[in-house]
């Protein structure tokens, strides 16, 4: 069901939601109410409506053509040699039963084969239930109540917390500095802070109705209070579910090649037949044994004409090709997908996950000015989430080294250990704060190391109103500070032994409008207009850019000035942190090899257009095409898409919808397209593609299932390198191929 037939609730004040729904918003439903809602909506699950059987995927085995010619001259052969050896018990006759079960075993085999492969295929609405949640708790009737989420109906009032996953589809009605982490439903790589005020503006996409939560994603921070909107096939993960089950499988090329070969061979047998029938009928008349005789010689020779070892050339020459693509870490879990990859000529490839880390990193800082960008000093290992003992780098400028300093101890996200033997490092918290804590280690700015010489003493935590953090640390030990922290004690600000300082994190507008001096060269000036438009400016450039952009400020506090009044004011204004969830390394080089192999990438993703378009154009992706965002395509019919999508290279903001409108356009241009996507969004597209790529790691179940083949490294370049196993395979299979015919 499209948007225009439902309410659209992210454009309708909370008490217009309240009033079409029906409730009392203090108290929820009433269990008589919340009972005849269920009967009328039905449980809030996910129906499977087109999974086929195992005996309709059985079925559809054995009514290839291929398999049927197969059986037919099995069932032939068999019957000649029962009829030979029963007549005359000649050595013939016990031939054609051999070649009859030889025939029966390569069928068999093939079936087999094909429909373990199919029955797999055939998991994905499994593995999308397995994302329901299994109790939830609600308000009704003014009281706290825990029920099984099956119970849900629309009005009823549901409470979020960190870690929670969402029950159903919602309105968010209260919003304590709640995020919600929905990478998996829109492609958005990082968590989405959640509001309560409507959206006015038209035509806004799923990643920025920020007053809606939606079933299947994750609170990461903060809590809220869910008016439910939507249940079971509803929700839009019940719409994704049910394009999942109406993308019927279609045929491989060489699927389309064996069927058409079978085909022929069906006709070119019976024309067999039919003219070993007539010729004998004209020499030897119509008596009964030279009926019998020429029945016996046609049907032999129709047996013959049957290549019944082809299937299983193929079969072994796919097994082989899919071994040789393990080694290369792309898993097959369809067979016939290996010959697919030889024909590829678009890969449409989803971001966050697969072109990039799906990490939000620590990019750039900047301190009056002067820029650092650390993606060039940065370790694999730091963008992966993981810092290793050593730093990498030491910072010998202070005022560099407090700003990162600022943004790590600012910070409620932790370093731990990934285990007691190694000697690494690992994130754990909200993405954006554990992608500062990660930066500043690094650098040698260790988390633990700083909280001991500078624990916390007191805090104003963050809040979606003033979108800014604060904490305030003594300077209890600096004997504490090892070389690479103690080029703090050489800043500007003197920090001394038992000194307090006050770290803000936050919005860089925000920090602007409350301080009053700048770190400039080793001074602290003050902030007048020219210094503001040079950090709104710098602010703005790295946003273009497609980074989150943050500010640090600073504040030295006497002992008795602790009071929360005076913590955000007057503050000295540090620096910007830029981050972005950064490309992988390798994948730049595996696009110019696509191009090189006449294979056009393309990115579709959920992610803001700016970012898509950065990432998309430092990749090479964007070279020589256009953007084109989830609202543009709104307006495009199936046809005007067609004409335009060998111009688009990247789409943005793209819905589930979007995505399938975007293949089967490519599709009918009479492109061979593979598709790549880690995320329950991706999966509709993931089956309607030739071929589907999922992600190994980052991918979740709903996708692997949905998928024809798993890339076990999550590397856009391993697709690269099956693709180039995949022309060698359809190479030698044509070969074979042509052969036959």
């Amino acid at each position: 069901m499209k948007d225009d037939e439902e309410p659209l609730w992210h454009t309708l004040p909370v008490d217009e939601i309240v009033r079409r729904l029906g409730i009392v918003l203090q108290t929820g439903l009433d269990d008589d109410e919340a009972r005849r809602r269920l009967e009328q909506h039905g449980p809030n699950e996910l129906v499977d409506r087109g999974t086929r059987s195992p005996w309709s995927i059985l079925w559809g085995q054995l009514t290839g053509t291929l398999v049927v010619i197969l059986i037919l001259a099995a069932m032939g052969s068999a019957g000649v040699g029962i009829f030979e050896i029963s007549h005359s018990g000649s050595q013939r006759g016990w031939d054609e039963i051999y070649d009859a079960i030889a025939i029966a075993v390569i069928v068999i085999m093939n079936t087999i084969l094909g429909f373990l492969q199919e029955y797999r295929a055939e998991r994905a609405m499994a593995a999308l239930k397995r994302l329901s949640v299994p109790t939830v708790r609600v308000s009704r009737g003014g009281v706290l109540q825990e029920i099984p989420s099956s119970r849900l109906v629309p009005g009823d009032l549901a409470l979020l917390d960190a870690g929670a996953s969402v029950p159903a589809d919602g309105r968010m009605v209260e919003s304590a500095n709640l995020r919600i982490q929905e990478a998996a439903l829109t492609g958005e790589s990082e968590a989405v802070e959640k509001t309560v005020e409507a959206i006015v503006t038209p035509g806004v996409s799923l990643g920025d109705r920020r007053n809606m939560a939606y079933m299947g994603t994750v609170v990461t921070y903060g809590r809220g209070s869910l008016l439910v909107t939507e249940t079971g096939m509803r929700t839009q993960l019940g719409r994704i579910a049910a394009m999942i089950q109406a993308a019927a499988p279609e045929a491989t090329p060489l699927q389309r090649r064996l069927e058409h070969l079978g085909k022929g061979l069906a006709i070119a047998a019976l024309g067999l037949v039919a003219i070993i029938f007539l010729q004998g009928l004209i020499r030897g008349g119509l008596g009964f044994e030279n009926l019998k005789e020429m029945f016996l010689i046609g049907i032999s020779m129709a047996v013959a004409a049957v290549p019944e070892g082809l299937p299983a050339v193929v079969t072994i020459a796919l097994a082989l090709g899919a071994q040789r693509m393990l080694r290369r870490r792309a898993l097959i879990r369809k067979l016939m997908a290996v010959e697919t990859l030889g024909s590829v000529t678009v890969i449409c490839s989803d971001k966050t996950g697969t072109l990039t880390e799906n990490r939000m990193t620590v990019s750039v800082i900047e301190v009056a000015g002067d820029r650092l960008d650390l993606r060039q000093h940065l370790t694999r290992a730091a963008v992966g989430g993981t810092v290793p003992d050593e730093p990498r780098m030491i910072l010998d400028k202070p005022s560099m080294a407090l700003l990162l300093a600022g943004g790590a101890l600012c910070n409620d996200a932790t370093l731990q250990k990934s285990d007691e033997l190694s000697a690494r490092w690992v994130a754990v918290g909200d993405p954006t704060e554990a992608a500062l804590v990660v930066g500043a280690a690094e650098m040698g700015l260790l988390k633990s190391a700083l909280e001991e010489a500078m624990p916390r003493v007191s805090e104003l935590p963050f809040d979606s109103d003033r979108k800014r953090m604060t904490t305030v640390h003594r300077l209890a030990r600096p004997d504490r500070l090892g070389p690479a922290q103690s080029v703090l004690l050489r800043g500007p600000l003197g920090l001394q032994e038992g000194r307090h300082i006050a770290f803000v994190k936050g919005a860089v507008d925000g920090l602007l409008s409350i301080s009053t001096s700048v770190l400039e060269d080793g001074q602290v000036p003050g902030l007048d207009e020219p210094r503001r438009r040079r950090i709104t400016a710098a602010n703005d450039e790295l946003a273009q850019k497609g980074m989150r952009v943050l500010g640090v400020a600073m504040k030295p506090l006497d002992d008795e000035s602790l009071a929360v009044t005076s913590m955000e004011s007057q503050l000295v204004f540090v620096g910007l942190i830029g981050m972005i969830d950064p490309p992988r390394p390798e994948v730049k080089e595996a696009v110019a090899k696509c191009r090189t192999a006449g294979i056009r990438p393309v990115m579709i993703t959920g992610d803001h257009p700016l970012t898509a378009w950065h990432i998309a154009h430092e990749l090479g992706i964007a070279d020589g095409g256009r953007m084109m965002t989830g609202t543009d395509l709104d307006r495009l019919s199936l046809d005007d898409l067609r004409t335009e999508v060998e111009r688009v290279s990247v789409y943005a903001r793209v819905s589930p919808e979007h995505k399938l409108k975007i293949v089967q356009a490519l599709k009918d241009r009479g492109h061979i397209v593979a598709m790549t996507g880690d995320g329950v969004n991706d999966a509709p597209a993931l089956k309607k593609a030739d071929i589907g790529v999922a992600m190994g790691i980052t991918g979740t179940d709903v996708s692997k299932e949905a998928s024809n083949m798993v890339l076990l490294d999550d590397n856009f370049a391993t697709i690269v390198a099956a693709v180039e196993e995949g022309r060698v395979i359809y190479d030698k299979i044509s070969a074979n191929l042509s052969g036959t015919c």
